[in-house]
């Protein structure tokens, strides 16, 4: 029980190469993607249809099921959205050559994204809007995090998720060729000028201080999202929403 908690900690996951996975929902979504489980906690108690199909996803799979008490299980759990079950499994690794792209791509690319409830929303909202692939560059914020796995209701377990660095990414973009769209709110195009029909990945930056420089040495198109507040930009999670949704309607008009 100690042990699995510490997993809260990067390091940690690092160093045992292991997860938490907080949720019914997650916990089903993760097992259907195939990682591997190594012991699951469930809160005394707790019922409903969604923990009674986790449990029984893993005990299908011969997991052992620890049943906890309330006052423990909060060390587990995250928030006070807890619902009764946290697993452990094994990390994966998810290098940019494990990537099987389609022949017209659309990529999400997302720079030294420090929030873990950012990188989450981006992760549902790939998966939502069809994007082939996700790739953290240099990410402060990581795939394992449970906030991130919590906040992207499973979708970190997806296919077509990677982390690199970013000499890396950017040799890998050259080559693949595809368009560069990158979001700056002083940029002078708008958004929907660009033809997302066409190869295509979106690149967004830290939420603090943007994208590097690097990016305009491979001649990516800058855009911005029109603000008539006093902010001048959006959340990255929303900023990658926007323009994710943007390219999957030009995609799915005949």
């Amino acid at each position: 029980m100690k042990q699995a908690a510490r997993l809260r900690d990067s390091r940690q996951r690092r160093k045992t190469g292991l997860l938490l996975v907080d949720g019914a929902r997650e916990t089903l979504r993760a097992l259907q993607a195939g990682v591997t489980p190594v012991e699951a906690f469930v809160l005394e108690g707790a019922t409903g249809p969604r923990i009674t199909e986790a449990c029984q996803a893993l005990e299908v799979r011969g997991v052992p099921l620890v049943q906890v008490a309330a006052d423990p299980f909060s060390k587990l759990a995250f928030g006070d959205r807890a619902d009764g079950v946290v697993l452990v499994a094994q990390r994966c690794e998810r290098p940019l050559q494990r990537l099987r792209l389609p022949p017209n791509p659309l990529l999400l690319i997302v720079e030294r994204i420090e929030k873990p409830g950012n990188l989450g929303a981006i992760l549902r909202t790939a998966d939502g809007a069809g994007i082939d692939a996700v790739v953290a560059v240099d990410p402060l914020a990581d795939f394992d995090n449970p906030n991130v796995i919590r906040a992207s209701v499973g979708a970190a377990f997806r296919e077509g998720i990677a982390a690199a660095p970013l000499d890396e990414t950017l040799a890998w973009l050259a080559e693949l060729g595809v368009q560069l769209v990158v979001t700056r709110p002083d940029a002078s195009a708008a958004y929907t000028t660009i033809d997302y029909r066409e190869p295509t990945a979106i690149v967004l930056g830290n939420e603090a201080d943007g994208l590097s420089a690097a990016w305009d040495r491979l001649g990516a198109t800058a855009v911005s999202l029109p603000m008539h507040g006093i902010a001048d930009s959006l959340n990255v999670s929303t900023t990658a929403a926007v323009l994710a949704y943007e390219a999957r309607r030009q995609r799915d008009t005949p």
